[in-house]
C-alpha cells in the first residue's frame, strides 16, 4: 500500500533534517525549512502542484555539487533512492529529480530555465533565500566554511560562461555578490517571486555600499 502525501512528506521532512544537521556552510536545515515554506506560499498563488513543489524543496540541497568534488549527479541520484524507498511513483520521482538538477545557478552566463512551474517555483525560493538580509549571512558562512577571503579588492569578480568555469571559482565572498547573488533579481521566475526579490535585491546593494564605505576609511 502506497503512503500517503502527507506521510511521505512528513518523512522526507525528517530524512532531511537529520542529513542536514549541525552542517555550518549556510546550506543546512533551516535553509531547506525557509526554502520549503516559501515555495509553499509561491505554489498556492502559482496554482502549482503542490506534492511535487514539497518534495522537490525539501530534497533540493540533499547533496549539493559544491559539497561533492563538483558533481551534480548525487543530489538527485540520493533523491531518487530516497522517494524510492518509501514507494513515491516514478512520475514523481522523474519530475522531483528533475528540478533538483536544474535549478541551482551554474554561473553568469549559464541559463538554468526550468520547465515547469513546480520547478520555477523551487527554484524562485532557493534564490530568495540567497538574496536579502538572509543571503547576505549565508554568503559569508559559506564563504568561512570554504576558507576564503571576505574581500581583496586586487582580486576583480569575473563573470562565469560556463558552469566548468564557476565550478572552479574561488574567489572572495564579496566577489560573490558581484558574480551571483545581484544577478538573481532579473534570474526570478514568477511575478509573486519577483516582487520579493525587488527588498531583498535592495538592501544587498545598500550592505555592499556600507562595506565599501566603511573598508575606504580604513
Amino acid at each position: 500500500m502506497k503512503k500517503t502525501n502527507s506521510k511521505v512528506l512528513s518523512q522526507t521532512s525528517d530524512f532531511v533534517q537529520n542529513k542536514l544537521k549541525g552542517e555550518g556552510s549556510g546550506h543546512d536545515w533551516w535553509h531547506v525549512y525557509r526554502v520549503w515554506t516559501l515555495a509553499i506560499k509561491l505554489a498556492e498563488k502559482e496554482g502549482a502542484d503542490l506534492f511535487i513543489v514539497e518534495l522537490a524543496a525539501l530534497l533540493h540541497d540533499i547533496a549539493d555539487w559544491k559539497f561533492h568534488n563538483g558533481d551534480e549527479t548525487v543530489g538527485p541520484r540520493l533523491a531518487a533512492e530516497w522517494l524510492g524507498k518509501l514507494d513515491v511513483e516514478s512520475k514523481t520521482i522523474n519530475r522531483v529529480c528533475d528540478i533538483i538538477n536544474t535549478l541551482s545557478f551554474k554561473g553568469s552566463g549559464v541559463p538554468t530555465p526550468m520547465s515547469t512551474i513546480e520547478g520555477e517555483i523551487v527554484q524562485d525560493a532557493d534564490r530568495l533565500d540567497a538574496m536579502g538580509a538572509i543571503g547576505i549571512a549565508r554568503a559569508f558562512a559559506y564563504g568561512g566554511n570554504k576558507n576564503r577571503e571576505m574581500h581583496n579588492p586586487d582580486i576583480p569578480p569575473v563573470q562565469h560562461h560556463t558552469f566548468e568555469e564557476y565550478k572552479k571559482n574561488q574567489s572572495t565572498t564579496i566577489n560573490h555578490f558581484h558574480e551571483k547573488l545581484l544577478l538573481l533579481k532579473g534570474q526570478l521566475n514568477t511575478s509573486t517571486a519577483k516582487n520579493i526579490g525587488k527588498e531583498r535585491h535592495k538592501f544587498m546593494n545598500v550592505f555592499l555600499e556600507q562595506f565599501h564605505r566603511e573598508w575606504d576609511d580604513v
